[in-house]
């Protein structure tokens, strides 16, 4: 996970470098020390989210370092695929994993925007992967898009562990383009 210097923070935000060390200290920007010579490092997610807290612009550079794109969570690789063909022809970056777990290692490698994926897996199953991303506070900003056969009731449980949207197989081009072109947005 990459870091920001103080001196480095000092400079995107046009403050001088003991401010940046009193937003540390005073809890106001997540930061830590290193050990032996103390020097303090934020977390390039902490800082972002600093600035849009503060209402601060985030630095052009940063920006890419926030989101590649979608990962496209589902076992059965022909619907992953169909997701991903409707996602690249509205101009996304897209990812596949074919089950929790894979989505969990690809999240922390690669740290999307935003996420679709089935209920039903085997091992981990879709709601377990959003009772996990949920729970990670470096997670907070993914958006989770459900994409399932299941009933109303079970689209409706994952909305309530805290799905963003939930959209039923089989499903139009239009309704999944709209869905990820507001929550790429968002």
């Amino acid at each position: 996970m990459k870091t920001l210097t103080s001196g480095e923070i000092a400079s995107y935000c046009d403050v001088n470098l003991r401010t940046v060390i009193r937003w540390i200290e005073s809890g106001k920007l997540k930061g830590f020390k290193l050990p032996g010579r103390g020097n303090n490092r934020v977390l390039i997610d902490d800082f972002i989210e600093f600035l849009e807290k503060h209402n601060m612009p985030v630095p052009d550079q940063l920006q890419g370092e926030v989101t590649p794109g979608i990962l496209i969570v589902d076992d059965e690789l022909p619907v992953a695929k169909s997701i991903q063909r409707v996602a690249r022809r509205a101009g996304y970056e897209t990812l596949i994993a074919t089950g929790g777990f894979q989505a969990g290692v690809m999240l922390s490698q690669h740290n999307p925007r935003l996420m679709t994926l089935d209920l039903s897996m085997p091992g981990m199953d879709g709601y377990s992967v959003i009772q996990f991303t949920r729970e990670q506070a470096r997670y907070k900003r993914l958006k989770i898009i459900v994409i399932s056969a299941l009933d109303d009731v079970s689209l409706e449980r994952a909305l309530d562990l805290g799905a963003d949207a939930a959209l039923s197989k089989p499903f139009s081009n239009h309704d999944l383009t709209a869905l990820l072109d507001k929550y790429m947005s968002a």
